[in-house]
């Protein structure tokens, strides 16, 4: 069958290499895709946001399966526009319709969801510019660290974590007021800070049945002992070693069921992926974020993980059919060490030819920000550039293997954190 892939990071890369696996696969078309993503299929100039041109792709390449890769084409309704036209709406969609997409595309929404179906969160208040001086006032309350949190998408930034009142109250102001971080921070959910381990977990839902797939932890800090501005992840573990059988057995009593049945209580025929953003507070889960994707880099560490046919388990979600499915789990480590632009993800320079990629030896290499130049040399196009990830017996091994090939790679001002897993 034809198959539509929309996305452009490492997140896709990965995708494409497991779904250009199957023998289901005729033809894989990535939109608009990256340098890496060519290895395994066609790229497609469109944005991932024109839905019309996307649609009319889709007719004439005769597409059969369609695969959402970010957030922002879900979140603006690309299932609701395809289940509107008589054209695409028999074509196997994997994403959630604009509703079930709210879980990560407002704050609010998804801490509202959580407190009505009981699932453990951090306490909260949503605040506007209508009631910005309650807002000051909350945060006086408050004990201890403060999280602020853009309601809508921020590009991974609208997240601030502030242990000084004062601080975090002018920093309120810039979000409402100011816009800091543009119409996403017109609302700002204020929560209380959860101290332990963060990790994530992954899973498939058909609208009725679901699928766990693989846990991770990703490295979101810039500098080393995750220190440093936010960024959108400098690598990825999985397994995660405290994630054992009792604690991801909470996770799926206390959180994964509370959510399959909310969304169908809610009416919400949610058949995707959903990210769940998970801290680990002494042995208890309790969740910090939904997301309606999946994560990057955390894929690079969880498909290469799933040993079943990608896309027999993208058509078993569309079509409702998961529970006649079984995921394969590679039982070996994973991870992934992301390969950045100096400057991110602050400002950055782009174009900066890269080397090296032929002496990469038993790791897999993910183009997360690449292009092809005019004489068809690869280059740097993001501030995240390349992941290398790596498989092994234990993580220890797959880290020493990811590092030694990140070492390999060249291109002018690399940076990468040499201290992934480091609690490990």
């Amino acid at each position: 069958m034809n198959i539509l892939l929309l996305g452009s990071g490492g997140r896709e890369h990965a995708f494409a290499r497991a779904l250009s696996a199957s023998e289901l696969c005729s033809q894989l078309f990535i939109a608009p895709g990256n340098a890496g993503t060519l290895a395994h299929g066609k790229n497609i100039d469109l944005s991932i946001n024109d839905f019309p041109a996307i649609g009319e792709f889709c007719v004439n390449q005769n597409i059969e399966l369609v695969i959402v890769g970010p957030e922002e084409p879900l979140v603006k309704g690309i299932r609701n526009y395809f289940e509107a036209d008589a054209h695409l709406k028999n074509i196997a969609f994997v994403g959630p319709d604009q509703t079930g997409a709210q879980m990560e595309g407002s704050k609010d929404w998804s801490k509202q969801f959580m407190q009505k179906y009981s699932i453990p969160t951090a306490a909260y208040a949503t605040f506007t510019a209508e009631n910005l001086d309650a807002g000051l006032r909350y945060i006086d309350q408050m004990q201890g660290t403060i999280v602020l949190k853009a309601d809508g998408l921020a590009a991974g930034k609208g997240v601030l974590i502030i242990d000084d009142k004062e601080i975090a109250k002018a920093e309120l102001q810039a979000m409402i007021s100011e816009l800091k971080f543009g119409s996403a921070s017109s609302k700002v959910v204020i929560e209380e800070f959860l101290d332990g381990i963060e990790l994530s977990v992954f899973v498939l839902s058909d609208g009725n049945g679901y699928k766990l797939l693989p846990s991770a932890k990703d490295y979101k800090r810039i500098g080393e002992g995750d220190t440093g501005l936010n960024t959108g992840g400098m690598g990825a573990v999985s397994p995660v070693p405290f994630a054992d059988e009792s604690f991801l057995s909470k996770v799926e009593s206390q959180i994964v069921i509370p959510t399959i049945e909310g969304l169908k209580a809610e009416g919400i025929t949610y058949k995707g992926f959903i990210f769940i953003g998970l801290m680990n507070v002494n042995g208890n889960p309790m969740v910090i974020e939904y997301n309606s994707r999946m994560g990057d880099p955390e894929t690079e560490v969880v498909l290469p993980r799933i040993q079943s046919d990608l896309v027999a388990l993208m058509l078993a979600t569309a079509k409702g059919n998961l529970h006649e499915t079984i995921v394969e789990i590679d039982p070996r480590a994973a991870t992934t060490i992301m390969l950045v632009s100096e400057g991110y993800p602050g400002d950055y320079e782009k174009g900066k030819e890269i080397t090296g990629l032929e002496n990469v030896e038993g790791s897999f290499v993910f183009h997360a920000g690449t292009k092809l130049g005019a004489d068809g040399q690869l280059l740097s196009n993001g501030g995240r550039v390349l992941a290398i990830t790596s498989l092994a017996n234990t993580l220890a091994e797959a880290l020493a293997m990811s590092n030694k090939n990140a070492e390999k790679v060249i291109f002018s001002n690399k940076y990468y954190r040499k201290d992934i897993g480091y609690e490990f």
